[in-house]
């Protein structure tokens, strides 16, 4: 049963396997690159890898751990002297799978693997590519670098700011002299004299007034009329009684 087991055998008894990942771990230390499938070549990142990370350490004990796994004398030379210092630098992830399509026998995925830092030409694109793109590190180191320019922006801004208030000034001296000018245009109310103004009132008032007389005026008039005539009639028989007496005297 393969229980647990976590690795690809590749269909093949250990001895098998272990020779075979060795014979393609020396040429890829030697060659740079070979072309392999796709299974092959994951089991080989996980065997050669660590080997390359001993590279770092340039001691006899590791060479001979080396020269145990690859057995040859060359890759253990050409891994020690010229690939630790292309990867000194490099944490891990020596090594790239390039899926290059599938195999017209079988249809096996196949792939490249080579050594990161031997390809010139993507280390050139990257290169490139980091100059052009923005991160949001470079944005904050930016930021920290640009200090003085966003100082300079906030100074011209203020300058503006006061340029247009000094050009705002002059607008509103005309708006007042506009204002001023439309406030002399109004028709002034010509100042009437207080006597004129008396005399003017005075005319309303007696016009207000004769009414009142006439009919205070009037009011008499009738009055007298009705004390006539009351007069007249006490006067009447007063003066037929003695119309009588007259008449009477002669007589006798």
């Amino acid at each position: 049963m393969r229980h647990k087991k976590g690795f690809n055998h590749l269909s093949r008894k250990a001895a098998h396997r272990n020779a075979m990942l060795s014979n393609m771990a020396a040429s890829l230390i030697i060659h740079k690159r070979i072309s392999t499938t796709l299974a092959k070549a994951k089991a080989l990142r996980s065997y050669v890898e660590p080997l390359i990370t001993r590279s770092k350490d340039n001691s006899m004990h590791n060479r001979r751990v080396v020269f145990s796994y690859l057995q040859n004398k060359e890759a253990v030379n050409e891994l020690f002297r010229e690939v630790a210092d292309k990867i000194a630098n490099r944490p891990g992830g020596y090594t790239r799978i390039l899926k290059t399509g599938v195999r017209p026998g079988d249809d096996a995925q196949m792939c490249i693997i080579e050594l990161v830092d031997y390809n010139d030409n993507l280390l050139t694109a990257k290169e490139e590519k980091a100059g052009s793109k923005r991160t949001r590190r470079g944005r904050t180191g930016k930021k920290t670098t640009d200090t003085p320019k966003a100082e300079v922006k906030e100074e011209s801004i203020a300058e503006e700011v006061k340029e247009e208030i000094t050009t705002e000034e002059p607008k509103e001296e005309v708006k007042e002299e506009v204002k001023a000018e439309v406030k002399e245009e109004e028709p002034k109310e010509e100042e009437v004299p207080a006597e004129e103004k008396v005399e003017e009132e005075a005319p309303i008032e007696e016009a207000k007034e004769e009414p009142i007389e006439e009919v205070k005026e009037e009011a008499p008039e009738e009055e007298k009329k009705e004390e006539e005539k009351e007069d007249a009639e006490e006067k009447s028989p007063e003066e037929g009684d003695a119309e009588k007496n007259d008449e009477e005297e002669p007589s006798k």
